[in-house]
């Protein structure tokens, strides 16, 4: 084969393996596609890792708790996404009172004032808190309950960027948040 031609089905092969790539990590960018913008779990994952380790005080900071390593998922087939934590439970005068996991399922809203991906009435699947008795576990659940309505409210799992929301095509905004497929889907309005 002529050199000039070699050079042409390398440059080719070249090419078509950076559109195989490009299209291998689409799945992972976010993508306005007509009426909808799509997010994937590795994106709210990343965004998550730098949130945390988190503190929330409560009680006029008599008792808090810490949340570390989130790990966000979306199971198949769910409507809900969920979410796993380590939490570390202290009381003013007794030092650490518990130490274990807890995972949570919930929807998101988009909340504008934040322009984040907030989690909309999240439940408590299951807590793993070794060597508490029932009354810790009990106020520990009801501690990770003021948490939650607390993080729900205040903080995104995912904040949109400024960019993002600027390349929304003309007359649309944000509407509904949806989780269909292992997407989470926002859907836009007029």
């Amino acid at each position: 084969m002529p050199v000039r031609h070699r050079w042409s089905a390398a440059a080719f092969c070249a090419f078509a393996l950076l559109a195989l790539a490009a299209c291998g990590t689409l799945n992972t960018v976010s993508g306005i596609f007509g009426n909808q913008i799509n997010f994937t779990a590795p994106q709210l994952q990343r965004y998550l890792n730098n949130s945390f380790p988190r503190e929330f005080d409560k009680l006029g900071g008599l008792v808090s708790a810490t949340l570390t390593n989130p790990k966000l998922t979306i199971p198949p087939g769910d409507n809900r996404l969920r979410l796993d934590f380590d939490v570390g439970v202290r009381a003013v005068g007794a030092g650490e009172v518990s130490r274990g996991r807890f995972a949570l399922a919930s929807s998101l809203r988009y909340d504008p004032a934040t322009r984040g991906l907030h989690l909309q009435n999240p439940e408590i699947v299951s807590m793993e808190v070794p060597g508490s008795g029932s009354l810790i576990k009990g106020g520990t659940r009801e501690l990770l309950n003021a948490v939650l309505a607390e993080y729900a409210r205040e903080e995104p799992v995912y904040r949109i960027d400024s960019d993002l929301l600027a390349r929304l095509p003309s007359g649309k905004r944000i509407g509904s948040t949806d989780i269909e497929n292992g997407l989470v889907v926002v859907h836009l309005d007029r």
